[in-house]
């Protein structure tokens, strides 16, 4: 009896020590979230997105025409500088999906993705899962039961440098035609959405 109190002991320890670590990333120290202005942001036209050939610019942070098959996407270019990465250790993006009327629609698994760019130059599609050299963070099923960079929570991120733009995908889902980006805050595990 003596030794399964000692085991209960050691696992209260190990799950206290892995409240402050781990997956965590911490429970609000450093600097103050940094909520993107999202009209800061310019949406750039992309002329072939199997070459990831950029044109234009286009109007606000939804796509202008419908997304015709899986995958398609746009991108959005963030300001020069925006942040400094190394205050920040987590991420929240949030956002909004809407079928070929312009009916805004639930939020499920299968309906969209987002990756973060460091340079719109390099590669926009990364590994197929998780990050990449270019790629530092790689996130699906946004807004979904599965997803987890919507919450307020957000997912850890590492990153080495100032990311120039975020790249939003439609998954696989047939009622999904347009994505508006609705949030993206980065911070340190301190951030909570007005209620």
């Amino acid at each position: 009896m003596k030794k399964f109190g000692v085991v209960l002991a050691i696992i209260a320890i190990i799950a206290l020590a892995g409240c402050g670590s781990g997956g965590g990333g911490g429970g609000g120290g450093g600097a103050e979230p940094f909520i993107v202005d999202l009209s800061t942001l310019t949406q750039m036209e992309i002329l072939d997105q199997d070459a990831m050939k950029l044109g234009g610019t286009l109007p606000g942070v939804r796509n202008t025409k419908p997304f015709a098959k899986n995958w398609q996407g746009m991108i959005l270019k963030f300001p020069e500088n925006m942040i400094d990465p190394s205050k920040y250790q987590r991420l929240t993006v949030v956002l909004k999906y809407f079928n070929a009327n312009g009916d805004e629609i639930t939020p499920a698994d299968s309906m969209g993705m987002c990756v973060i760019l460091y340079t719109l130059a390099g590669d926009w599609f990364g590994p197929a899962m998780g990050p990449g050299p270019n790629t530092p963070v790689k996130e699906m099923n946004i807004g979904g039961f599965s997803g987890m960079i919507n919450k307020d929570r957000g997912v850890r991120v590492g990153l080495s440098k100032s990311p120039e733009g975020i790249f939003i995908q439609k998954a696989q889902d047939p009622g999904v035609a347009f994505i508006e980006l609705s949030k993206l805050v980065f911070h340190n595990g301190n951030y909570e959405s007005p209620k």
